[in-house]
């Protein structure tokens, strides 16, 4: 087992001998040029291992990782296709049947309300939209049918498959001006009312490199907070006399690694656990080995596994503690109908601007005064907001509006394997999902994958974290897509640690980007 060294880090077990630049190079070659990963050796996989390594993919389309596996379903016939369309239903099986009626406060404070959608002791409520962030750094689909069998060779993905920020910083100064001060090295900033808002133009939409960070308004916060982070960064270097011809470059890779950092050091434990991150950086991928590169995004990634944060949303969050006119905090479902075309929404919806819709960070992270907040559990509850999701959130703008649904068709687009194959494939755990059986087409043993992931979590780590299917998938991509990115601390200087201010030094974690962009609570004097 790997364990984190002083300032850290993931260190080799000293018995094996420490990895370094070198060694790793002798051992793997020079690979493609340009983009040498220079991170810890990636174990193969036997013939399996082989196998996934042999199949092609490009940077700009969708791949595989599991080509040998067939889908769940082989021919979707109307009865299956029901089948999934019932799962996923408002009310269905997956429908935490969350108390609405209820309001948005007491969905929060009252534990009673939360018996069938559990919280999470070990997450804050700030992961989920941390996780949605990267997700959106990493992949977009904006093309593929939803329920319709796509090759996803042939499927554009409209991100770089690189944690490199490019939806806040787009193409850069000269390629998308409209993001940037006059000066081409800021980022452009405004404000709401109160504190900061994303740029805006007359119509109200957002002047952002992804619009769907402007999908709810703690996306849209995180993306202002980036961009705040950004500024101080250029800010800083100014200070130290870096020359403005340097500022901008220099100021994008400071702030990349400690994104990256956080990623590595913060996020990923979180999700698929400590003792799967250490093996993952210590003994390397056994699956997703597109090795030399370049990386791309797996269906089995983007499709299902990564999808497991919609378990972890909230149907309600306190977005900030003294937004509303008289001082108090205000309180919203994460969607409601009953925002719809309203200019300053009682929900959390994006796309709006008002004095009140700001985030208070110290909900979502913990700054140590008490005031943080859980996310749900990984597991097989669904909030209800999230099966009557408004259009404006759906990018082809059309129905289901059900997330769930949704979700559940895209395995048929992708034609993704059973869960069960894959962790049969891995030699882990597979389960038999009895609750499925009544739809009668053998669903409890050709499982969706999406679906898999969350009963998987829910009942072999009691949801509060991936379990070994969804974990090493989720686990896997994101490491590959850091060791083969020639630009990444890992690539670049796997031995670097974070240099900016921190509340511990050598680490770096995001309530100190939070307080370095002074959009925490004291910043704020709250």
């Amino acid at each position: 087992m790997a364990a984190q060294n002083a300032s850290g880090q993931y260190a080799a077990d000293p018995a094996r001998g420490a990895y370094s630049r070198r060694r790793f190079l002798a051992r793997v070659g020079a690979g493609t040029a340009g983009a040498i990963a220079a991170g810890p050796v990636c174990a193969m996989a036997g013939s399996a291992g082989a196998a996934h390594a042999a199949a092609a993919a490009r940077a700009d389309r969708f791949g595989r990782i599991f080509t040998g596996l067939p889908a769940f379903l082989t021919a979707v016939n109307d009865r299956e296709r029901a089948a999934l369309t019932d799962i996923g239903k408002h009310g269905g099986l997956l429908d935490a049947r969350d108390n609405l009626a209820a309001g948005p406060i007491l969905l929060i404070t009252d534990p009673a309300l939360s018996a069938n959608n559990q919280d999470n002791p070990t997450q804050t409520a700030g992961v989920t939209f941390l996780g949605q962030f990267l997700d959106h750094d990493m992949t977009f689909d904006p093309v593929s049918p939803l329920g319709v069998p796509t090759a996803p060779e042939q499927s554009p993905n409209a991100r770089t498959p690189a944690l490199d920020l490019d939806t806040v910083y787009g193409g850069g100064p000269a390629t998308h001006p409209a993001l940037y001060e006059a000066d081409r090295i800021h980022l452009r900033i405004e404000s709401g009312g109160l504190f900061e808002d994303l740029p805006r133009g007359t119509d109200g939409r957002a002047i952002i490199a992804d619009p769907r960070n402007d999908e709810n308004l703690i996306i849209a916060g995180l993306h202002a907070a980036f961009i705040l982070f950004h500024n101080r960064v250029v800010d800083r270097l100014a200070g130290d006399g870096v020359p403005v011809a340097q500022r901008f470059d220099r100021a994008r890779q400071l702030v990349t690694w400690h994104y990256q950092w956080i990623i590595v050091h913060e996020f990923l434990p979180q999700i698929i656990g400590t003792a799967a991150t250490q093996d993952i950086f210590r003994n390397g991928r056994r699956w997703y080995r597109p090795d030399p590169g370049p990386a791309y995004i797996p269906v089995e990634f983007q499709g299902a596994a990564y999808r497991f944060g919609h378990s972890q949303v909230r149907p309600s969050y306190r977005a900030n503690l003294a937004g509303n006119p008289d001082g108090s905090p205000f309180f919203g479902f994460i969607f409601d109908p009953a925002g719809e075309g309203q200019a300053d929404p009682v929900d959390l919806r994006g796309g709006r601007r008002a004095p009140r819709r700001f985030i208070g960070w110290q909900t979502f992270f913990d700054f140590g005064d008490g005031n943080v907040r859980t996310n749900k559990r990984i597991d097989r509850r669904i909030s209800t907001p999230l099966f009557r999701l408004p259009l404006s959130t759906i990018p082809s703008g059309d129905a289901p509006i059900s997330l769930p649904q949704r979700n559940l068709l895209r395995q048929v687009t992708w034609s993704l394997p059973a869960g069960q194959r894959i962790a049969q494939t891995m030699g882990v755990e597979m389960l038999h999902l009895q609750e499925l059986a009544s739809y009668g087409v053998a669903l409890e043993n050709q499982t969706p994958l999406w679906y898999y992931v969350l009963a998987e979590a829910e009942r072999l780590a009691s949801g509060l974290h991936l379990g070994p299917v969804g974990g090493r998938i989720v686990g896997e991509v994101f490491a590959g897509l850091l060791e083969l990115d020639p630009r990444s601390y890992l690539s670049v200087q796997p031995g670097w640690t974070p240099t900016l201010p921190s509340a511990s030094p050598g680490r770096f974690h995001m309530t100190d980007l939070l307080r370095f962009a002074r959009v925490d609570p004291a910043s704020r004097g709250q």
